[in-house]
């Protein structure tokens, strides 16, 4: 990072850099949103990347580009035409062509007001942490002055500077850096990052967003040793009776067959050639006698499984924020993590059934020791709860939690795992429980009587994915 003390440096630096501008071409409209982006950078603490690619990265995000672009450039007195043909390709190029980019674009378009400066800050943040791009630290105060200033005299001393003196040499070093930067990276965003705008915690608690993102780079690293096929059944699982209601059988058989039964919408056309214009016809004595022709259909039954997989978390892991020398995060975390990795894979696995997810938090009397971690999963699930394929519920003690999974278990096939820090002994007949016990680093598991394990693994986090993997065993 290169810090510019000197008030004239950096007013020039910033000048000079808002016509280097090649999303769009420079000009008085283009100003001020660059220099509000670039104030929004300074004032977070961040380094500033060359403003021209901040105004470029803005323009592309918010769809300007595709409205004023010029097919003409206007020259830039004193720059070597290979650097910006290098930078357009390679980097802008990457831009219009990274589908993460385009993601986290169409979430930003979704913002209004200051929120649409503070997630592209956001975007501009994480594409120079990951990319390595260097930056300057400069004094806020510069881009506030420049704020107030007349835009056309901002643009004026800036091509007045740039045909007298020619771009600086950190212009041109920082534009170099950039296109060879372009040409190693491979994305500037990960899916972690266009996440975080979506449900939009890019903008709120610094806590929250870090809790997220752990949850998230968990979760991505526990599914990507799962396997990519739906498991084998474990042997000698516990399965329970469900009930098949009449909404969850549709025939799928076409016509197989031709018959003398069958109903006048499934007649043969050709049978229509005995009726005569004199009555009784040769179609009435064949209705009459059941001599007439129909398509037979196969009455085979598609059977759509209802299934309902319910997570209920006990006031007791609040002991669970904890972080062992073992593992990447916190317990807590982890737990999240092992929830999250559950569901995307059984919605995977099991996307011709009617699925539902229910994470249920048990009070402690009027307490939510839960609440921040409630949160986090309202966050995480938005997708699945706007669909209406997952709800996040409060249930006020244990055996209100024993009533709602009784009550569920006589509509669909329930699956239910406990998550605590001591071993609990619930068995249903209408549910299959599995028992999550977290007192330690590696987690224990058990099927609700009692008894928990830990399975094997050779450090702490294969027993992590090791249990991920026995309870899609005992599930799916």
């Amino acid at each position: 990072m290169i810090e510019l003390r000197d008030l004239d440096v950096a007013k020039r630096y910033i000048v000079e850099g808002l016509c280097l501008q090649r999303a769009v071409q420079p000009a008085v409209g283009t100003v001020r949103p660059a220099l509000e982006w670039a104030m929004e950078v300074v004032s977070g603490g961040h380094p500033l990347p060359p403003i021209g690619f901040v105004a470029d990265v803005g323009h592309i995000a918010f769809g300007a580009d595709s409205e004023h672009r010029s097919k003409e450039m206007l020259p830039v007195p004193g720059w070597p035409p290979a650097l910006a043909r290098t930078y357009e390709d390679h980097v802008l190029g990457k831009l219009y062509s990274d589908w993460m980019f385009e993601r986290a674009a169409d979430a930003l378009r979704k913002y209004n007001g200051k929120d649409r400066t503070k997630g592209l800050s956001y975007v501009l943040n994480q594409i120079r942490d990951r990319a390595g791009i260097d930056g300057v630290a400069l004094p806020p105060a510069v881009i506030r002055n420049l704020l107030a200033t007349n835009p056309e005299d901002i643009l004026s001393n800036g091509w007045d500077t740039l045909m007298r003196d020619g771009p600086s040499e950190l212009q041109i070093r920082q534009y170099e850096e950039l296109a060879a930067i372009g040409r190693r990276t491979s994305d500037f965003l990960v899916k972690e990052d266009v996440d975080a705008l979506e449900d939009r915690s890019a903008l709120g608690d610094m806590g929250q967003y870090v809790a997220l993102r752990q949850i998230r780079q968990t979760t991505s690293r526990i599914e990507s040793r799962l396997p990519v096929r739906p498991v084998k059944p474990l042997v000698g699982r516990r399965e329970v009776p469900t009930r098949i209601l009449d909404e969850d059988q549709y025939p799928v058989g076409g016509y197989t067959s031709i018959s003398t039964r069958g109903s006048i919408e499934s007649l043969l056309h050709s049978q229509l050639a005995y009726m005569e214009k004199e009555t009784p016809d040769l179609f009435d004595m064949k209705y009459v006698r059941d001599e007439l022709f129909y398509y037979s259909r196969d009455e085979n039954q598609f059977l759509r499984r209802r299934r309902a997989f319910v997570f209920v978390l006990y006031p007791d892991l609040i002991a669970a924020r904890f972080k062992d020398p073992e593992l990447p995060h916190q317990r807590i975390v982890m737990i999240q993590s092992v929830i999250l990795a559950l569901i995307h894979r059984i919605s995977e696995w099991l996307n011709t059934d009617a699925i539902r997810f229910e994470v249920l938090f048990v009070q402690d009397g009027e307490k939510k020791p839960l609440a921040e971690e409630a949160t986090l999963m309202q966050l995480l699930l938005r997708e699945p709860i706007e669909r209406g394929d997952a709800a996040i519920m409060w249930l006020p003690d244990r055996p209100a939690a024993v009533a709602f999974l009784h009550n569920l278990g006589r509509q669909m096939q329930v699956h239910c795992l406990l998550a605590t820090t001591e071993p609990l002994e619930l068995e249903m007949e209408n549910v299959a429980i599995s028992e999550l016990v977290v007192d330690a680093a590696l987690p224990q598991l058990g099927e609700g009587d009692g008894i928990v394990a830990a399975m094997e693994g050779e450090d702490a986090f294969d027993v992590w994915q090791e249990t991920v993997l026995r309870i899609l065993q005992l599930w799916v």
